[in-house]
């Protein structure tokens, strides 16, 4: 309770200090923001495009309806992404479809399908997954992107796909997911919601690789950043990939975005000015997500 009570004055004070009524672009300028990233490909200056460093494979952003849709970080070597991400706005997080509809149509069923963005040599394919005992798990999830068929079809590309433990898939993991398309949802609490989802690639948060070849993540994250009325809030997920058994203790995977930094060596929410990204990123508070206290 105690350290509740520290966290939520931190955060009380960093909302009062990064209160601004500035535009979702605030971040290109250089003189703002000591980390931003070079705008030398598409999108590299969106709020929720994390830092595009040495680390980085190809960053593909995928569109509907000429509307950016979300934006996957793929490294074909490792036949997994590193990150994904995306905004939940007023007008994207419409629900206009659902996952039943694909039943219908001429796909019968979930549209899972490569990434036509990639070549043959540099995707997944659906053998990839065949007899590998694990979930196609969503990062950017179906229920994120009901806005429209188009859309929602992009969410089954396999580059958007972890393989999952089955029970964390369907019982754990689509907890947190729930609330995030709550607060995702909820126009009075956001103008735009930023979220960069994904599962840990690196050599030593591997837990096993599939007869496939693909990395079986030992962590999943989330990192959230929540624009209102130019007021700023920020929290990070850290998940262990496992069974939990169902209805988990979401609020004991929150951490502030920078230990979630730290664990993943993944710089958030880079473009914004450092006078904004600094203090949000230090601290968080359950109590500003509901659903979390």
């Amino acid at each position: 309770m105690f350290l509740k009570k520290i966290h939520t004055f931190i955060f009380i004070l960093a909302t009062i200090l990064v209160s601004s009524c500035s535009s979702d672009n605030e971040g290109s300028s250089s003189s703002q923001n000591s980390n931003g990233n070079p705008l030398v490909i598409q999108n590299a200056g969106n709020l929720e495009i994390p830092r595009i460093d040495d680390n980085a494979g190809k960053i593909i952003s995928h569109y509907a309806s000429g509307i950016l849709n979300y934006t996957v970080d793929w490294h074909a070597d490792k036949k997994h992404s590193r990150w994904v991400a995306f905004t939940f706005t007023p007008e994207n997080s419409k629900q206009n479809w659902n996952r039943n509809n694909w039943n219908n149509t001429e796909w019968k069923g979930d549209p899972f399908q490569p990434d036509p963005a990639l070549s043959a040599g540099e995707r997944t394919e659906l053998s990839d997954f065949r007899g590998s005992g694990y979930d196609r798990g969503h990062l950017c999830a179906s229920a994120d992107r009901l806005n429209s068929k188009d859309c929602n079809e992009q969410t089954f590309y396999l580059s958007n796909m972890s393989p999952q433990i089955g029970r964390f898939n369907q019982q754990d993991w689509v907890d947190l997911e729930g609330l995030v398309q709550n607060w995702g949802r909820s126009n009075t609490f956001r103008d735009t919601l930023y979220v960069v989802k994904g599962g840990t690639i690196r050599d030593d948060q591997i837990l096993r690789y599939t007869k496939s070849g693909m990395p079986v993540p030992k962590y999943y994250f989330m990192a959230l950043m929540c624009k209102k009325s130019g007021t700023y809030k920020a929290i990070g997920f850290w998940v262990e990939h496992k069974s939990y058994g169902g209805n988990p203790d979401v609020s004991s995977w929150a951490v502030s975005i920078d230990e979630l930094e730290e664990k993943t060596g993944i710089d958030f929410f880079c473009n914004l000015p450092d006078r904004i990204e600094n203090p949000i990123e230090k601290a968080f508070s359950l109590e500003s997500w509901p659903g979390l206290n």
